[in-house]
């Protein structure tokens, strides 16, 4: 582990938080990933040695746990690493607030997906299985299409055809849902400008924005 050569204690912190990758590892954590397959969902973009050594500095440092459950292993935080929650969510609440750009290297499905599959309102779903169609309009071919599905309280996120009957399909772009589940823009707003359609009979088009909701972030005001 590298140093700053500081006695002063965010020097400290950041010497165990500040590698490329560690804070978004903790913030999976924070959100409920437990298993490896789980960290990696949530951060696509980063290979699996990397989480892997990330993962082991982190329970050097005190701050992750490695349990064995069921044969696989199980990451939870420490007290140390539970002590982090308010300033991952802090650090987000302020990337809202001042960093509003989003790059196009800032867009990913998986992500997108990954983060609306564990935080949809699945008590405002329908009580028997449901699946909506997403469809984006600005992605190559192999990304295009992804599917929800929420049954018996459990919520899933594919991009294959679960082999299901569709409630409704939501056409858009990946920005404008990604903007949408931010918070940056309403579901509402966009579907009026028409950047977003959602084909369905009226009572269900009227019922998914409720069914999806939007990131928990969205409700941090912005700055005019």
């Amino acid at each position: 582990m590298s140093t700053y050569g500081q006695f002063c204690p965010v020097a400290k912190a950041m010497e165990v938080l500040d590698e490329r990758w560690t804070l978004l590892v903790v913030r999976e954590l924070v959100l409920g990933s437990r298993r490896f397959n789980e960290l990696r969902r949530g951060n696509p973009r980063m290979s699996p040695a990397l989480l892997s050594k990330r993962l082991r500095s982190l329970e050097l440092a005190g701050v992750v746990r490695r349990e064995m459950i069921g044969g696989h292993a199980a990451y939870t935080l420490t007290q140390a690493g539970e002590e982090l929650e308010p300033v991952v969510r802090a650090l987000g609440s302020w990337g809202v607030r001042w960093i509003g750009e989003l790059g196009d290297r800032d867009l990913d499905p998986h992500l997108l997906m990954w983060d609306m599959r564990r935080t949809v309102p699945v008590p405002e779903w329908p009580r028997t299985r449901t699946t909506v169609a997403f469809a984006f309009d600005d992605v190559p071919p192999r990304l295009e299409h992804w599917w929800m599905v929420v049954s018996d309280g459990d919520v899933d996120a594919c991009d294959f055809d679960p082999g299901h009957d569709v409630a409704a399909t939501v056409l858009t772009s990946l920005r404008t849902l990604t903007e949408v589940w931010r918070g940056d823009i309403s579901w509402q707003r966009a579907i009026k400008s028409g950047v977003l359609r959602i084909e369905a009979p009226t009572e269900i088009r009227r019922a998914v924005p409720t069914w999806i909701g939007q990131g928990s972030f969205a409700v941090v005001p912005r700055i005019a």
